[in-house]
């Protein structure tokens, strides 16, 4: 343990490139080990759930992303304390947090998703939560709606103001909750709401990817009483206090699944430290489908390419599905694949937006409004969404300029990038650090041909 604790930084650090962008030259294969840490998907939310106790957290395993900075942010404008204890550790202590200042939470709210998960904590605390604009990842729209809905079964008053919502309660009561889709962030939202609330709530078609389980073994270590059944039904017993918690945070299985298709487009072999097989069952049965190899040993798991890659038909969806994080990087191995692959988008109607740049490199990808997938219940039937894709394979890649738009497709990118032939430069990379620690740091370690 460090000597003397720290304050978690808010400015950029060493790998937040001051000219935002990286050059590339393709044709290195990938070779060594790199190590990931806590999920980007669950880190913030158990930095959020701090907030439901006045006894300090420690949470160990935390990467150093900008979604944990944003997090730190906006509990120290509260008067909350987030302080590094040593690498990969914080301590949290909320008990003297006020509520924060609408502009303050305005400013900071843009740059992530995350702040509409205070609403439970704070309505709880204060009977009052604002609930601004939010940003994040442009890969569709994302509506707070089944938010609302749920928070004004569980007794909130939601009002809708000019630059967001304005949610008020004297007192969150459990209640019977249906989501029309099984949101994550939704699920995790009314998780954070019904531990304090009175009563029972019953929650149905809930998410239950393992990040929400991470959430759930970090709120029965404070005292809560959840249980969740297999038809997807999660019961949370209201309980009147929470204690502090001590959690080290499940591995991140979408950066894995990004250092392996690396690894395959490369033709490189990647040990990723810390990678649970558990976590990537479904990756990893479509990653060898396609040709790719692994090996679990007790670190981690080793990624490389068997042999040439075989075209696929794949399909996103909700855990235990195949992720829509995994899509986007996964498709740029589908342009190395041999044959006529297809991809039917179900989660997220936008994903296919960083297609474009993949095929102005020399990909061959054809997107489609209909449903290409066997899935008769998918959400974008009949809307006029480009959400299914067809990709012919191999194709040779060229280096070219690119721009990223979201977290998954830049990553994708720098795979492409690696892939191709020449030099190519990846601009707005700043996005990438919100989910993948020192990403540029393990690409030099794995021999990649980068400049910053």
């Amino acid at each position: 343990m460090a000597k003397e604790a720290i304050k978690m930084p808010l400015v950029k650090r060493k790998n937040d490139s001051e000219k935002d962008q990286l050059v590339i030259r393709g044709g290195k294969k990938l070779k060594g080990e790199i190590v990931i840490r806590g999920a980007k998907n669950s880190i913030p939310k158990c930095m959020v759930a701090a907030l439901l106790t006045n006894e300090q957290c420690v949470l160990h395993n935390v990467p150093d992303i900008k979604d944990v900075r944003i997090v730190s942010e906006m509990i120290q404008a509260m008067g909350g304390e987030v302080v590094q204890l040593e690498e990969g550790s914080l301590k949290i202590i909320t008990k003297n947090v006020q509520p924060i200042n609408p502009r303050q939470l305005k400013h900071i709210a843009r740059k992530s998703r995350i702040p509409i998960l205070f609403a439970g904590p704070l309505l709880r605390r204060f009977g009052t939560a604002m609930i601004p604009e939010l940003g994040g990842c442009s890969i569709g729209p994302r509506p707070v709606d089944y938010h609302m809905h749920a928070l004004e079964k569980l007794g909130a008053t939601v009002s809708t103001i000019p630059s967001g919502y304005h949610i008020t309660s004297k007192k969150l009561t459990g209640t019977k909750i249906r989501l029309p889709y099984p949101s994550v962030g939704t699920t995790e939202q009314v998780l954070l709401a019904a531990v304090k609330a009175d009563g029972v709530t019953e929650l149905s078609n809930a998410a239950v990817e393992p990040e929400i389980i991470d959430l759930i073994s970090l709120l029965q270590k404070m005292g809560a009483i959840i249980s969740v059944d297999i038809d997807r039904v999660i019961t949370v017993i209201g309980t009147g206090e929470l204690r502090g918690y001590e959690h080290s945070a499940l591995p991140d299985r979408l950066e894995a699944a990004s250092w392996a298709c690396a690894a395959l487009v490369t033709d490189g072999k990647i040990h990723v430290k810390n990678a649970r097989q558990l976590d990537m069952t479904t990756f990893l049965n479509k990653y060898q489908q396609i040709g790719g190899r692994f090996e679990v040993d007790e670190s981690g798991i080793t990624f490389w390419k068997g042999g040439a890659l075989h075209s696929i038909a794949l399909e996103t969806d909700v855990h235990p599905g195949f992720v829509t994080d995994w899509q986007q990087p996964f498709v740029v191995v589908l342009t190395q694949a041999h044959g006529a692959s297809i991809v039917h988008e179900t989660v997220y109607e936008e994903r296919f937006g960083f297609v474009e740049p993949l095929n102005n490199m020399g990909a061959q990808i054809q997107l489609y409004r209909e449903c290409l997938g066997g899935n008769k219940r998918c959400r974008f039937g009949q809307r006029n969404h480009y959400h299914s894709a067809v990709i012919m394979g191999p194709t040779a890649l060229k280096g070219a300029e690119i721009v990223v738009p979201d977290l998954r497709a830049g990553f994708s990118y720098v795979i492409a990038a690696l892939a191709a032939e020449g030099v190519s430069v990846v601009k707005n990379i700043d996005i990438i650090n919100r989910g993948y620690e020192n990403f540029i740091d393990k690409l030099t370690a794995l021999g990649a041909a980068i400049d910053v």
